[in-house]
């Protein structure tokens, strides 16, 4: 198999998108990784090294001229740019043109340009909870799962996954047959994520971490490491395997042992803070008033101040809701393994928090703007 491949991230300079330039630039397989994003990272541009250039390619995912231009010369796509809105403050449309037109976009400029293999970025929030908040345990990506999907978001992820696993099979222009597949991250914890700083500091703060959600419920969290090197293997194996991988999804899983969000949250910050304890559970009768209140006052104020909501009944339904999997077949179908284990996992997220917390007033205003 031919190596000295060209990549192409979308979102590069996201949240997963980052990580997964990262891992690429250390593949010897790998001879240059372009990232095509609306945004600019200062980090992505300290990834550029001798042996694998990273090339910034500043563009927007919804300009189809844009993208065919950014992916002459490219063999592989690995596609994670999309709009996240899970509070739904973005009109839906918006979230549609970027999370399925853009996707569309990338599937038309892979043909375009003879680009053969597309690895997507999808989400478990493409499968629900639905709207009934009925829930899913244990699950598989056989695992058949009805109703309507809750979140707006869930339901431009699962258009455009959509469109990835019925791109699979078609012919390129100069003949060659795409092989597309996705990967469906659920709840991700690590490095730059935002709501696990600001957990962080509120526990920090009041030297306990109160939780809303149930003790018996059941998710599934996953650190971002592992979630994007579920993407570099499997895009390396699409090539290799385009009749096993081909139109497949697959749930991104390490072995990162919590299945509640307060208690990895608790085995997170007290690894930093002994001080902090577990606190109360706020029950779901006193969320669902408090949001209500609070729209309400959101509602009064809207002519003169546009606030913006902490949270709302869809949300308060999922945290409360059972939904999560268990799976091998990453591993089945292309040997993954997780890069980082529980221990690594933890020290990383923990060593982030501490160098964000060191300087609290400047880090965490900038990362509220961002």
């Amino acid at each position: 198999m031919s190596e000295n491949l060209v990549y192409l991230v979308t979102g590069g300079c996201g949240y997963i998108g980052e990580y997964i330039v990262k891992l690429l630039t250390t593949q010897k397989y790998v001879k240059e990784v372009r990232v095509f994003d609306i945004n600019e990272s200062e980090e992505i541009n300290q990834c550029n090294t001798a042996s694998v250039p990273v090339k910034l390619i500043k563009g927007d995912i919804t300009n189809y001229d844009q993208l065919l231009k950014a992916m002459e010369g490219v063999h592989v796509v690995i596609h994670t740019a999309a709009l996240l809105d899970i509070l739904d403050t973005m009109p839906f449309k918006k979230m549609k043109d970027i999370n399925v037109g853009g996707t569309e976009n990338v599937i038309n400029a892979c043909i375009a340009n003879d680009v053969p293999y597309i690895v997507y970025t999808s989400s478990i929030a493409a499968v629900g909870p639905n709207t009934n908040s009925e829930p899913m345990i244990r699950a598989t990506e056989e695992t058949v799962y009805t109703g309507e999907i809750e979140l707006s978001y869930g339901k431009t992820k699962a258009l455009a996954e959509r469109l990835i696993r019925q791109a699979n099979g078609k012919k390129t222009r100069h003949g060659k047959q795409l092989v597309t597949c996705a990967i469906r991250p659920s709840t991700i914890y690590g490095e730059k994520t935002k709501n696990v700083l600001d957990s962080y500091l509120s526990a920090k703060a009041k030297h306990v971490i109160n939780y809303i959600e149930p003790a018996n419920i059941d998710s599934q969290y996953t650190y971002v490491g592992n979630v994007a090197w579920m993407h570099v293997q499997a895009a390396w194996h699409l090539r290799l395997k385009p009749e096993l991988l081909g139109a497949e999804v697959y749930y991104a899983y390490d072995n990162t042992p919590m299945r509640q969000r307060y208690k990895l949250l608790y085995e997170l910050f007290t690894e930093i803070n002994p001080c902090i304890q577990m606190g109360s559970h706020i029950p779901y009768w006193k969320m669902w008033l408090i949001i209500n209140i609070y729209n309400i006052i959101q509602f009064i104020v809207r002519p003169f101040w546009n606030l913006k909501p902490f949270m709302t009944l869809p949300i308060l339904n999922i945290i409360v809701t059972s939904f999560s999997y268990e799976t091998d077949k990453a591993f089945r179908h292309f040997g993954y393994q997780p890069l980082f284990d529980w221990a690594e996992s933890k020290k990383r997220t923990c060593e982030w928090l501490k160098s964000m917390v060191h300087d609290v007033p400047k880090e965490h205003g900038k990362h509220k703007e961002t």
